[in-house]
């Protein structure tokens, strides 16, 4: 049981690793923290993907690809959603008097 909860959180890390890498070198996205910062806020945002799958993981069954144990759409999308919304509020300049 250990093994397969490390597994999947061994994977939510990997998709947040990779989507930091598409959102800083792919899509040129300025991040505070700059690359370190966008893995710190992909793999939270990840990890609450995985909680929405925990959730709400019959509404969602169809969409279970891996082995039947990893459903990767909500890790995926949540960590995409968070980076997103982080990347904004990094570009964002204070004008404030």
């Amino acid at each position: 049981m250990t093994t397969l909860f490390l597994a999947v959180g061994l994977s939510y890390v990997v998709i947040a690793f990779a989507l930091a890498i598409l959102f800083v070198y792919g899509f040129r996205r300025s991040f505070t923290g700059n690359f370190w910062g966008a893995v710190t806020v992909a793999i939270v945002g990840a990890f609450l993907g995985g909680l929405v799958d925990y959730f709400f993981a019959d509404i969602i069954e169809q969409l279970r690809t891996i082995n039947g144990v990893l459903n990767i759409f909500p890790p995926i999308i949540a960590a995409t959603i968070v980076l997103s919304i982080f990347a904004s509020l990094s570009e964002r300049k204070d004008t404030y008097d």
